[in-house]
């Protein structure tokens, strides 16, 4: 084992890389005029912005630990939470984005509401501040904090947690979403910078891959597990694991949001997609070089150990201060993500819907308030989180049990005209309820025992026939919502489009070659 220390060097370069943040998105993020402004960044993001937002996002410090960490103990099964994404980025592009942006919502209540009723919008929207706060924000605070530990053991859990919580806030509570999408394209690349660093180090380090697939001669080298596995089952990938990444990537203001502020819808789609192309190098990035610790360290106690072993193995001072910026750069991502997107749900679908008169000005100044709000809360609940034991490690599975009805409302509504405002109120509150019965009497209490992605599965099962039969029982929905719903003449009309371009801006030709690149992947270590 080399030197285990962490330089004065290292913690040289996280300073440097913090200040550079906080400079960037104070700059980015000056002259917020108007809500347009400060939620969706003016419509302004170009699609490699939009790219880099989504894929910093949806990463947080803790995947650098915990993927790692599943790859040192189960092989390449999590990859599937990476690659499914990729696909479904794709569905997002041709069935939910062109609907979101023709009809210029700020937030997906609001969508809701256009297509059923204000019921839905506030349902979803209360729902959604409520899991951003508690579970998104917190959850990525206190495990940032946990990977922080990691590399310095002495440190107490909270001081990470107030550190991490105060840098983020300073940028985003001021800048709004411009800032953090800015921001996010400089963490992505420190990220994927990190990751690659740690890779290459592993690589180099390991006698063979052959040593690689010796030290895992139980099938953990493939995608795919028994349909029996605790982690990630075979059928669970394509049921349970695809409505959880319809939910997360079609639905869900935190990622939406990103989309939301392109350009046009050009710009919207190919930045989806170069995010989907982005969500590919996770096994690379994190999950092989859980694999090949299991050869360089073959008695971790913890599986968690494999990452920070690494870098405290293999890399000299510099890099690993690279790295440990990484680590920051994913926290930052995830927590301004979570941020912003609760700070536009409660003053668009809140403030601006229930007071209509309020000031462009005054809109600014609530989403900043509410911003600010947020991380305290989520700072104070972060902090006692280790109080809870095991509780917080099952409700980092919570979507599994409450995300199936808003994916039923959202799928039946624009792939089914008679779906009516009955069928989806009634749906989110009575999926919403049965789910989080079912994530207490299963997953807290034990009472029944069933895999989570099979649990997600037969919810969304159960809320599809509740959209149906409550939409067949009552009255069919106004002609207007037609424009809502998808149909086979807006494919032929957006062909013909498309035909008058030139080629390399068809945005199916990216989709067609992301498809084509995570077939790849899968069928190599399928």
């Amino acid at each position: 084992m080399g030197n285990s220390e962490i330089s004065y060097f290292d913690v040289g370069i996280v300073g440097l890389y913090i200040v550079a943040t906080l400079l960037i998105g104070v700059y980015v993020g000056r002259r917020k005029k108007s809500a347009d402004d400060y939620f969706l960044a003016g419509r302004t993001l170009t699609w490699p912005v939009v790219g880099f937002s989504l894929y910093a996002t949806n990463l947080s410090g803790a995947s650098f630990i915990g993927l790692a960490g599943a790859g040192y103990s189960s092989g390449l099964a999590f990859y599937s939470h990476e690659w499914v994404p990729a696909l479904i980025l794709i569905v997002f592009v041709v069935l939910f984005l062109p609907f979101y942006m023709r009809t210029g919502v700020t937030t997906l209540p609001e969508f809701l509401e256009r297509r059923y009723d204000e019921r839905s919008r506030v349902v979803l929207s209360g729902f959604t501040i409520v899991t951003n706060v508690f579970i998104d924000c917190a959850i990525a605070l206190y495990a940032g904090a946990l990977v922080f530990q990691a590399f310095f053991p002495h440190m107490p859990l909270w001081l990470p947690i107030v550190l991490m919580a105060a840098l983020t806030a300073v940028y985003t509570v001021f800048g709004g979403l411009k800032s953090v999408a800015v921001n996010d394209v400089i963490q992505a690349i420190v990220f994927i910078a990190g990751g690659a660093i740690v890779f290459f180090a592993a690589l180099a380090a390991i006698p063979s891959w052959g040593a690689v697939e010796r030290a895992a001669p139980g099938g953990e080298l493939s995608i795919f597990q028994p349909a029996d596995d605790a982690q990630v089952p075979w059928p669970g990938v394509f049921t349970g694991l695809v409505i959880i990444g319809i939910y997360f990537w079609c639905t869900n203001q935190v990622i939406v949001q990103r989309t939301l502020g392109a350009k046009n819808l050009d710009h919207g789609r190919n930045g989806a997609l170069f995010g989907g192309f982005l969500k590919l190098t996770g096994i690379a990035l994190m999950i092989l070089p859980g694999c090949m610790a299991l050869v360089l360290y073959p008695d971790l106690t913890n599986p968690d150990e494999a990452f920070p072993t690494l870098t405290l193995d293999l890399l000299p001072t510099g890099l690993r201060g690279v790295v440990l910026a990484a680590v920051l750069a994913g926290i930052m991502s995830t927590v301004a993500g979570v941020l912003n997107s609760a700070s536009t749900l409660f003053t668009m679908d809140f403030v601006a819907k229930y007071r209509p008169r309020t000031s462009q000005r005054a809109l600014v100044g609530i989403g900043r308030l509410t911003s600010a709000v947020v991380i305290a809360t989520a700072t104070l609940w972060a902090t006692q989180m280790h109080r809870f034991g095991t509780l917080f490690v099952y409700l980092q599975s919570v979507l599994s049990y409450l995300v199936p009805p808003i994916v039923a409302v959202f799928l039946f509504g624009l792939l089914w005209r008679r779906t009516t405002r009955q069928g989806a109120f009634w749906t989110l509150l009575s999926g919403l309820t049965v789910g989080a019965a079912g994530l207490l009497a299963n997953e807290v209490y034990g009472l029944i025992e069933i895999q989570a992605l099979y649990a997600a599965a037969i919810l969304f099962a159960g809320a599809s026939l509740v959209i149906v039969a409550v939409s067949l029982a009552t009255e069919p929905p106004p002609d207007e919502v037609r424009t809502l719903v998808w149909r086979p003449q807006l494919w032929r009309d957006e062909s013909r489009e498309l035909a008058a371009k030139p080629w390399y801006v068809n945005y199916r030709l990216y989709a067609g070659l992301l498809f084509l690149s995570t077939l790849t992947v899968v069928v190599i270590f399928a």
